[in-house]
């Protein structure tokens, strides 16, 4: 069964525009659940993903859908997607986040939701327009909580247990898992949570956000008394504008993403890799990973790629890490790597420096605390583009969803016998894990997936075989040591 477009939350538009998300007015009578509501405004993608048409957008976007095998008394696990997208684009609706076979085979309810992206959802106005009544920080991050409260209302009457909540999500989705971690205002609405491709890193400061804002009104042109309202009046597709040309104006200067949550004193009091390390979300479980060769996704965003020269990534790579010896840290990839072209190194450090090593930092920060963290890496490797992808960003999202068939997934996952098993293997351990805390299945090798621990740091490995293995890249994992 499958109800689409259910709002969680009041449209946040006009006066409520970069206000926190407010409760949801009751209706009279009966409300059709058949079509998805609209999906936060945004810009199309500009990567070459299956499956992710957003459909249409309007700022009244904060709908979710729930897809449950029954509305009875049968007190499944909940597993709640998040969807990635960069904080800027995305949608609980797109093709590749059905979760009806993920439902099917688990005996689950899956529930896939929206909210506010980009400069509607992560724009930092509170130390810039103080007068600027209700606006606050992390608005699309309060939206998420607000949609895990409304589940942990509601999940009991499409057949869910309240009491076993599982928060997933994949990149931008997946550092919004981990940032949900250290978020006071989400304890008891999730039992466990699984980030794929995300970690707790990406957050700003006050002082990078507020830098943002200033880039952000600056292209409005108006004195900053005024500035806080006239950004409430502008039509949406404006404000998309101007996101725009503030990103192409800062370059990397606030980092990889310019809208992003911010440690905004309120939402989230403190970074929220030291809330993990301090025991916030201690008694929650959590499965953690990344794909092995991520960045290869991105390679398309910078052509002159091809032509790198190693002083040219040495180079890059001081731009990015500030104070760190870059020429070491790529001769420790140079050399666990001995026929890599420069290029293939940057794909292999960016992995490393965006996705993976943030990944161990929160594995890492757990440790001490109760709750069991398990690890993985998805090596399988995409067929697309002759291969140029390799086990790249998101492939593991069609496995995760039993996806394999859906429009243009076998272009970018590949299908076959093992691509199948590969699939179900996948899906089973997400699923045990939501139902039990732990990923552990029966066709994974001797039946166990080990936790993540200082020592051996068991790491299970899903390819064309499944395997576990100890301190995968440890040589590099080492090299990042004091710097990340």
């Amino acid at each position: 069964m499958e109800f689409r477009g259910i709002p969680y939350a009041r449209p946040p538009v006009g006066g409520l525009r970069f206000c926190a998300p407010r409760p949801e007015e009751p209706w009279a009578g009966l409300r059709l659940a058949r079509e998805f509501g609209p999906s936060a405004p945004q810009r199309p993608l500009a990567l070459p993903l299956p499956g992710m048409d957003v459909g249409p957008c309007d700022e009244d976007c904060l709908f979710l859908n729930v897809i449950t095998p029954a509305c009875d008394a049968g007190r499944r696990p909940v597993l709640v997607w998040i969807h990635g997208g960069g904080f800027v684009i995305g949608s609980g609706a797109q093709a590749l986040y059905d979760g009806a076979a993920l439902a099917r085979r688990g005996d689950v309810v899956v529930v896939t939701i929206n909210y506010r992206l980009g400069p509607l959802g992560f724009l930092y106005l509170a130390d810039l327009c103080p007068d600027l009544d209700g606006s606050v920080g992390n608005a699309g991050l309060r939206d998420q909580a607000a949609a895990l409260a409304w589940v942990k209302e509601h999940a009991a009457a499409f057949g869910g247990d309240p009491e076993a909540v599982c928060i997933f999500g994949e990149s931008a989705g997946g550092m919004s898992v981990a940032t949900l971690l250290g978020m006071p205002a989400t304890r008891g609405l999730f039992h466990r949570a699984i980030a794929q491709s995300g970690a707790a890193h990406n957050v700003h400061g006050r002082e990078t956000a507020t830098r943002v804002a200033e880039g952000f009104l600056g292209e409005l042109g108006l004195p900053r008394e005024r500035a806080g309202t006239a950004l409430r009046e502008l039509p949406p597709d404006k404000l998309l504008d101007l996101h725009q040309q503030t990103v192409l104006r800062l370059g990397s200067s606030s980092g990889l993403l310019a809208f992003q949550p911010v440690v905004d004193g309120d939402s989230l009091p403190e970074p929220p890799l030291e809330a993990l390390r301090g025991g916030a979300s201690a008694a929650v479980d959590l499965l953690i990973g990344t794909t092995r060769d991520e960045w290869r996704l991105f390679q398309f965003l910078d052509p002159g790629l091809a032509k790198l020269e190693l002083p040219g990534l040495v180079e890059r790579l001081a731009a990015q890490v500030p104070g760190a010896n870059a020429a070491a840290l790529v001769e420790v990839y140079r050399l666990a790597r001995p026929a890599a072209r420069p290029v293939d190194l940057l794909f292999a450090i960016e992995t490393d420096r965006v996705f993976r090593i943030p990944a161990i930092r929160v594995a890492e920060a757990r440790h001490p605390h109760p709750a069991a963290t398990f690890a993985y890496r998805f090596d399988w490797e995409s067929p697309a583009l002759g291969g140029a992808l390799g086990a790249c960003h998101a492939v593991e999202i069609p496995f995760v969803f039993g996806a394999l068939g859906s429009p243009g997934a076998d272009f970018f996952a590949g299908r076959g016998p093992e691509a199948e098993r590969l699939c179900a293997r996948t899906m089973d351990a997400w699923i045990a894990f939501a139902r039990g805390g732990d990923p552990s299945h029966a066709e994974l090798p001797g039946g166990r997936w080990p936790r993540y621990d200082l020592e051996r740091r068991s790491t299970l490995v899903f390819g064309r075989e499944c395997d576990v293995e100890l301190d995968p890249g440890s040589a590099e994992r080492r090299a990042w040591d004091g710097i990340l």
